[in-house]
């Protein structure tokens, strides 16, 4: 754990490299969904023992504040209010919409998402694939027929003894190692790995701040470790990368690593403060994860409310 480990911008380029040559699910049109096979679904059912569900999203935000400029829009469309009631049946009804990829709700960021110099994963050409009507390709529709895998935990606050990190922090793969030992669990492939680093903690507990400036999350290094056990999707209670960015010239590093170079969906800003104390009461630190997308056939990301299942 650091708040100063910088990357020189060929450090980065070199990283990415290695990374794209490893990548665990290789040119796979999926990406690393490609490791989530039917037989590893099935035995990640089997991590259910008490059968307790919990969600893993944050409330969905509709007020302004320092960390969401443009927050959600949620309004009633029916009844009208002050309208004379016209008696009979009706319907309440009410309308959202919101950025998908702001820094407060929990999203899922589609393959498709990233673009590095021009490209998509796979080299795709972004200009051949984006336009105003969406993704043509590596859409979120990829995983249109859900994400269920075994769910890891590890919680990087309570390796260090702490509440949360604090903004501008990064977790190492020597942090996330340290957390599988102290913890008792084994990040294998195939898995969804979710980081904790205790954002939405500090945010109730101190209130919202300008997180597109400061964050903890991962240094990019860490993505060795996922490359090395081959996950499948990767999430966090942030943004998964840190700000200020650890990598010079490169604003992401981690979602360029991850999404672009790795073909890993990314979860950011999901909430774990329900989960955490109940892993730490039983002694188990993995379950069912379950992760459903909203049927958007050609959205760079969705709205998402993933389940653990315990």
């Amino acid at each position: 754990m650091a708040t100063s480990d910088g990357m020189t911008e060929a450090g980065f380029r070199a990283l990415y490299r290695e990374l794209r040559r490893t990548a665990p699910g290789g040119t796979a049109p999926r990406g690393a969904l490609a490791t989530l096979t039917p037989e590893r679904t099935l035995a990640a059912v089997r991590e259910v023992r008490s059968g307790r569900t919990v969600s893993l999203a944050a409330p969905v935000n509709t007020r302004e504040a320092p960390d969401d400029a443009e927050p959600a829009e949620h309004r009633l469309t029916a009844p009208v209010a002050g309208a004379p009631d016209p008696g009979g049946l009706q319907f309440a009804r009410d309308r959202i919409a919101m950025n998908v990829h702001g820094d407060v709700n929990s999203h899922i960021d589609a393959l498709c998402h990233v673009i590095y110099e021009g490209t998509l994963h796979g080299g795709v050409p972004a200009a051949e694939v984006l336009s105003a009507d969406g993704a043509a390709a590596l859409s979120i529709d990829l995983a249109r027929d859900g994400i269920v895998g075994r769910g890891v935990l590890l919680d990087i606050p309570r390796l260090h003894g702490t509440r949360w990190l604090e903004p501008g922090t990064h977790v190492s793969a020597a942090d996330l190692a340290a957390a599988e030992e102290r913890q008792g669990v084994r990040v294998g492939t195939g898995d969804i790995l979710l980081v904790r680093v205790g954002h939405r903690r500090r945010r109730q507990e101190l209130g919202a701040w300008d997180a597109a400036g400061a964050r903890a999350g991962l240094h990019p290094t860490a993505l060795r470790f996922l490359a090395d056990r081959r996950v499948a999707v990767l999430g966090s209670d942030g943004n998964n990368d840190t700000a200020p960015s650890a990598a010079r010239g490169v604003a992401f590093p981690v979602h360029v690593l991850a999404v672009h170079a790795m073909g890993l969906h990314l979860l950011d800003y999901l909430q774990f403060e329900e989960l955490a104390p109940l892993c730490e009461r039983a002694g188990r630190w993995s379950f069912t994860c379950v992760i459903a997308p909203l049927r958007l056939p050609a959205a760079t990301g969705s709205p998402v409310n993933p389940l653990a299942i315990l």
